[in-house]
């Protein structure tokens, strides 16, 4: 449970179809707010693309070092580099 702004976020990715190929969204949401604070497109799902969405979302948001971001677990959350890029600004 979030108690307030910046404390947990959840992170998914969807798909999109569109005439010219699918495309992958990722976003981060706060818990507490319900608001969008990052957001990422691509035609590759690959980690790059939550890696991207979490350093955009900590550039606007600026978390304090505890944030939790719950997320599916899914290959490109677990991967090395984003899970790196967590630890570098103290998320879990």
């Amino acid at each position: 449970k979030a108690t307030a702004p910046n404390k947990v976020w959840l992170g998914d990715m969807t798909y999109i179809p569109t005439k010219e190929g699918t495309l992958y969204l990722a976003v981060n949401i706060d818990v507490f707010s319900r608001k969008i604070v990052g957001w990422s497109m691509s035609s590759r799902m690959q980690d790059k693309l939550v890696r991207d969405c979490f350093l955009q979302a900590c550039g606007k948001e600026h978390p304090q070092p505890g944030l939790i971001v719950h997320t599916d677990q899914g290959s490109q959350y677990t991967s090395s580099r984003y899970q790196s890029t967590l630890r570098q600004v103290g998320a879990q």
